[in-house]
């Protein structure tokens, strides 16, 4: 394993936990100030890294492709940016009221297009 996956692998563990933490531990009704800050920040980081170990598992899997490893490794960590980014805005939508499924739709649909303007 390359030290690169190893710190992401490493990075999923800890951000999934960090997660979990402020999810059962902190209360927003008595800190809003930190808990919502630290709720979003933990999730993008926990589904970034997770979502970028499940994008380079499914792209050494699928072989479509003749792309060295790097190159998969650099295309999953932004994938996951991207599932990041969607997901923090989805939940932030949610909270404000405003989500609906196909906005939700409309906003993975935004980061798909985005990616793949990116990997012409």
């Amino acid at each position: 394993m390359t030290s690169l996956l190893f710190g992401i692998s490493l990075s999923a563990l800890l951000s999934t936990t960090s997660l979990l933490v402020v999810i059962f531990r902190v209360s927003p009704l008595t800190a809003p100030a930190y808990a919502l800050p630290a709720f979003f920040l933990s999730l993008f980081l926990a589904v970034s890294s997770v979502g970028t170990l499940l994008w380079y598992a499914l792209w050494r899997v699928v072989p479509l492709h003749s792309w060295d490893l790097g190159k998969i490794l650099g295309i999953s960590v932004r994938q996951g940016v991207f599932l990041g980014l969607g997901t923090v805005v989805l939940v932030l939508f949610h909270l404000l009221g405003l989500l609906t499924w196909w906005i939700a739709m409309m906003i993975y649909g935004v980061f798909v297009l985005i990616e793949l303007a990116l990997n012409s």
